[in-house]
Formats: C-alpha cells, structure tokens, sequence
C-alpha cells in the first residue's frame, strides 16, 4: 500500500505560468454581521497587497498573504472559513529533515509492502519502498497541510523563505475539507487509497488551476517563486513517483465532471465526499463514476508448507489501473513520446480488479497476483504487455508460461497464465518454487 500518512494532503511540484501584481491596502474592518464569504482576517478577496515579495515575507505580510488567499479560496469554492489556518514556511533541507525515516517500524508490513511493489516491477529486491518514498516526497512536495494540527507548511526552495499563493490556496482547500467535508478515508489498498486522494487532490488541483487562471484575468497576484525542487536524485524513481502522482494528474477532471453534473456549482463535488472513488479506474475515466465499482478478487491459498502468507492484517492488496499503467510506462511498454500523465492507455484500460498476495518462505519472498479485467481482449492485451516487460528485463522463457530473470533487482522465476478475462502471475525466487508459491 502507500500509506495514507504519506499521501494525503500534499502539493506535488506542477510547472505552470506565474501570475504578478502588487498593490496597496491595509485591513479594513468586518462586514456587517461580523463576516461574509471572500472576506478573511480583514482583507476582501479583491485587494491589493503592500508586500515585498523578492526578499522574502515578514510576519506581517504572511499574514495579509494568507487572510487574502483564504478568501479567494472561499469565492472560488463556495465555502467559508470556520477558523484561521496557521501557515509556516520551511526550507527544503527542513522538510527533508522532518519527512525521513517513512518506514512504520513494523519489519514484517515493510517485507509485505516491498513485495506488492516489486509486483510491480517498479522496486526491485534490496530497496525499501519507504526509502523510494522518502526520496520522491523529499525532492517533490511543495507544501502540506496536517489535519491533526490545523496547520499549513509550505517547502520554501529559495534561500530566503517566500510563498507560493498558488500552493498555498492548495493547502487552504485542504484546510476547508477538513473543517466542511470528510478528509479521512478508511481506504485500505493501494487503489482505493489512490482513488480517495484522487477526489481529494483533485479538488485542491482543481481550485489551483482555477485560483491560476483568476490571476491571469483579474486578480492582482503575487510573483510566483521559483518552483524548482532543488535538484532530482539520481535514485529518483519516476516509475513509483506516476503511481503516486494519478490524484494530482486525473482528479481535476473528475472534478470538473463533477461540477459539470451539477451545472457548474460544487454540489456533487461536496457530496462525493461521503461516496469516496472506489477505484483509480473511477478516477481516470470519470464516466464509471459512481456505479462501475471495482470487481472484489481474492486468491486461494495454494502454497506449500515451506511458504505462508505475512502476518499482517491485510495479506491482499489492490493495485489497480494507475499502478498498472505506472508499471507499463516504467518497464517501457508505453510510447515514451506521450505524456506520462495521460494514465488512460490500452495495456492498462479494462481492469476490472485484482489482489496481490506476499508470500514469505523465512528468508525470501514471492506473490501471487491476480487480475481480472473487463474482456479476453483486455486481459489478452495485459497478458501480452506484461511478458514484454519481463522481456525488457532480460528474461528468458524456460517452459511455456514461465520466465526467469537471471540478475539485477528482480531476479526471479515468473509463472504467467490467462484464464479467459483473468491473469495470474505467480513469483518465486526459482522455477522450483513457483508450485510451492502457489501449486
């Protein structure tokens, strides 16, 4: 799974155009009745700001930015402000300090959860998913906001901390959710975790891009910093990093379908919060919203004594389309010509299910994993491009249906099999211990 710690409420770096315009205005006194929507801390949503930008925000001043950000927000939302929002702003080299060692603490959950990724094909044998995550998270995030504290923190890159108001209004949709809507989510797996944050991500997007597009048109708004992240690790994985970054692609566009169903208004919007995406594939193609519901799939212990399921509370996970896609687009069997954020493609369009079960002998691990999907010809197609995959990693075919990777970080023995619209992979470290796997 990934982990809704992780991935709630964050702001990944978007490149977009900034917006400029600085003014004056002082904070004036509350409408009559003590409050109204697009007024917050003494500033309407349409003044103009005595600030300095370039060499930083004082106190002062961050608190102007941020009273007028939280009260465009409240125009374009449609939502008031029950409280103040505290904001800090934190150096990058702060945020990496504070965001390392994702790891739970529980070995045995980080042993299950490396081997649902490596399923994946996208985090080999010998590297810790929570590892990945740190690497991607701590060069990606541009600010977060932290429903159990009530606050906002922006990653500022510069030497001399400035906001972003674009990630900052963000953040502040966050902030609404959390005091109007449901923020929490008892998704489990790693698609419906995916497909939550897809509804909760893609309304912050949304909200961003429609804060962005006000500034080009009527409002005066701030420069927009630099928005570099410090430089890429080269360990970066791009391949874990699209599986994590769907909410942010895909959600607005369920977002905007959404609103389109309600003619215009955020109502539907609003209520979907208490009928959360089932499935990526909701998320990605917005049509099979709400009523085309994932197919529950479960895998029969067939294993031997010598292999067993973790001890963990959850022994399946589900995947889902985006992760399928991220896989295909990592091990190279997606046109590298398109954009990578276009997560609708052939190989992985037609899921309908799946559940990844980690099996552990003691000293190393394999899985079974079973998918189903909408067609024999999808599951033909996700047949065909998954041994392609294998095949971009150099395996050869011993047996019919079975590949082995002879070296690098997903050396193993793989047994693939289609059964009309469904697909199992069985994974072992040999040949010999795929029936033991899973006979």
């Amino acid at each position: 799974m990934t982990g809704r710690a992780t991935l709630a409420c964050v702001a990944l770096l978007v490149v977009a155009a900034g917006c400029s315009g600085i003014g004056f205005t002082g904070p004036r006194e509350p409408p009559a009745g003590g409050d109204a929507l697009g007024f917050e801390d003494g500033y309407w949503y349409d003044d103009s700001l005595n600030v300095t930008a370039d060499d930083g925000l004082n106190e002062s001043e961050r608190r102007a930015v941020v009273a007028r950000t939280m009260a465009r927000v409240e125009v374009i939302r449609d939502l008031e402000f029950t409280e103040r929002v505290p904001v800090e702003v934190v150096s990058r080299e702060q945020y990496r300090s504070r965001s390392s060692g994702g790891s739970s603490g529980d070995a045995t959950y980080e042993a299950w959860n490396n081997q649902v990724w490596e399923a994946l094909l996208l985090v080999g044998e010998g590297t810790d998913v929570s590892d990945t995550f740190d690497t991607i998270f701590g060069s990606s995030v541009q600010g977060y906001y932290s429903p159990s504290r009530d606050e906002i923190v922006l990653v500022s890159n510069s030497e001399t901390p400035t906001v972003d108001t674009r990630t900052l209004a963000h953040e502040l949709v966050h902030a609404l959710q959390d005091q109007h809507l449901r923020l929490s989510s008892d998704a489990e797996t790693q698609d419906a975790q995916l497909a939550t944050d897809g509804l909760v991500e893609g309304d912050a997007n949304h909200v961003e891009e429609l804060y962005d597009g006000r500034c080009d048109a009527e409002w005066d708004c701030l420069p927009t910093p630099e928005r570099g992240n410090g430089g890429t690790p080269t360990e970066f994985n791009f391949g874990v990093f699209l599986t994590v970054f769907t909410p942010y692609a895909e959600g607005p566009a369920l977002v905007e379908d959404l609103r389109e169903r309600s003619g215009g208004d955020w109502d539907r919007v609003n209520e979907a919060y208490d009928d959360m995406p089932a499935s990526t594939e909701q998320v990605i193609h917005p049509e099979k919203y709400p009523d085309d519901r994932p197919t529950n799939v479960s895998v029969r212990d067939r294993s031997s004594e010598a292999w067993h399921r973790f001890d963990v509370d959850q022994q399946a996970d589900t995947v889902g389309e985006a992760s399928l896609y991220a896989m295909f687009w990592a091990n190279g069997q997606v046109d590298r010509s398109r954009s990578p954020y276009n997560y609708s493609h052939p190989l992985s369009t037609g899921w309908d299910g799946d559940a990844v079960v980690p099996y552990t002998n003691g000293s190393h691990g394999g899985y079974v994993w079973k998918a189903t999907f909408d067609s024999k010809r999808d599951a033909r197609q996700f047949y065909d491009g998954y041994v392609r995959a294998l095949e971009s990693r150099e395996a050869r075919s011993p047996d019919p249906g079975v590949y082995v990777i002879p070296d690098g970080p997903f050396a193993d023995a793989f047994r693939v099999t289609r059964y009309g619209d469904t697909v199992v992979v069985v994974n072992a470290p040999t040949r010999a211990d795929l029936s033991a796997v899973h006979g």
